[in-house]
């Protein structure tokens, strides 16, 4: 195993211990579809324009997982934007998607919020990982949430 190999994997199982005691009551369950494919990319690069575990770009993961999911997303953060149905902060559950201005020119970002206040993304710093929505930077940046998943779909890959 590769240098690069050995600490994406490392990387990914310690996020996703971190995944897994971060989820409580109301978030989804470490054991739910959704959570399995988001722990499998756990540790990916970001790649601009990436829609695989070769490296991901924001929408990239977001596309990526509701896919695996049975569930189709638009290709661009902007663009996911417009589906869905707009929720409120203190009303997400896991599987909705969170929405960021980080250039200052709109939507331009976006991750998968997966309860207990934090959501996942694919960040072009650190790759594929698990952030919180308190955390200042993307506190100051946040726009909204959009909820993507029917009751049906949310019982059947979001929560345990």
């Amino acid at each position: 195993m590769n240098y690069h190999n050995f600490k994406k994997k490392c990387a990914a199982a310690a996020l996703g211990l971190v995944m897994a005691f971060s989820l409580g009551t109301g978030s989804a369950s470490a054991d739910s579809k959704m959570d399995t494919v988001i722990t499998k990319t756990l540790g990916t690069s970001y790649k601009m324009g990436g829609t695989t575990l070769n490296g991901f770009d924001c929408s990239g993961f977001t596309n990526y997982v509701f896919k695996s999911l049975g569930i189709s997303l638009p290709r661009t953060s902007k663009a996911q934007f417009h589906v869905g149905t707009a929720v409120s902060r203190n009303n997400m559950r896991p599987g909705d998607l969170v929405f960021f201005n980080t250039t200052g020119r709109g939507v331009s970002h976006v991750g998968i919020f997966v309860g207990s206040g934090k959501f996942a993304q694919s960040s072009s710093s650190r790759g594929v990982t698990i952030s919180s929505l308190n955390e200042s930077y993307w506190a100051n940046r946040y726009i909204g949430a959009k909820r993507v998943m029917s009751t049906t779909s949310y019982k059947a890959v979001a929560y345990d």
